[in-house]
């Protein structure tokens, strides 16, 4: 039986990354390194989903050039905005996927669309079988059971349903957002994570067992008491 494996990203890494310093790029090449060691004796690959985006094109184009230009991996995308979408040939981008790698914006549209499109089955799927999904800001949260975004409106945030894949609250550009989801932390007498950006968290069966930073802290939230209490989760 696969592991079941998940890397929540909290931001930073995103467009224009490739002109980044190497140490910045400390995400990338772990998710560049897993992917090739599941991909074992051919060329890695990885499918970008740019779904949150809207499918936006420059967005996949900037994973291309460091995924390929930095870690000579090879890319594909998954586009369904707009479009009729061939499912046996899209089945066929996930199975050849070494892993998924799904792209920041808004995070309710992305899983709406994947619901109407059946690419959420194709997600279930990968993960069930055990391709290494990974994911920045709405990437990153869409898979716990609430996630903190602007979805609806920008610059309204608020709690929303998550597939509840990973149990738990959790807030992307933590570093920003810091003191409104601690205040929902606290008024929900809850745990939550928060990732700030250039940091991710890994989740393997459901449990968090590493971070990688490229500046960034992943924080786990306690709101049980009369106080928000923040420890910076470290692993790894």
């Amino acid at each position: 039986m696969m592991d079941k494996r998940i890397l929540a990203i909290g931001g930073g890494q995103g467009k224009g990354r490739e002109t980044l310093p190497a140490e910045k790029l400390a995400i990338d090449a772990y998710i560049a390194a897993e992917a090739k060691k599941a991909a074992g004796d051919r060329r890695a690959c990885g499918l970008f989903l740019p779904t949150a985006s809207h499918d936006c094109m420059p967005y996949y184009n900037t994973f291309h050039k460091v995924y390929t230009g930095k870690f000579d991996i090879k890319t594909d995308v998954a586009l369904t905005v707009g479009r009729e979408i061939d499912m046996e040939k899209m089945r066929d981008k996930f199975e050849k996927a070494d892993f998924l790698y799904i792209g920041g914006g808004n995070t309710v549209f992305m899983l709406e669309e994947w619901e109407r499109t059946g690419l959420l089955e194709l997600i279930r799927d990968a993960y069930e079988r055990g391709t290494f999904l990974t994911g920045l800001s709405a990437g990153a949260i869409c898979w716990f059971e609430d996630m903190y975004s602007d979805s609806v409106i920008e610059g309204e945030y608020r709690m929303y349903k998550g597939l509840g894949w990973l149990k738990g609250k959790i807030s992307p550009h933590y570093n920003e957002r810091m003191l409104d989801f601690d205040e929902i932390v606290r008024y929900n007498k809850c745990c939550a994570w928060g990732i700030e950006d250039d940091a991710a968290v890994e989740f393997v069966n459901g449990e968090a067992v590493k971070t990688i930073s490229s500046g960034g802290k992943v924080w786990l939230l306690d709101g049980s008491g009369d106080e928000v209490v923040k420890t910076e989760f470290r692993r790894g």
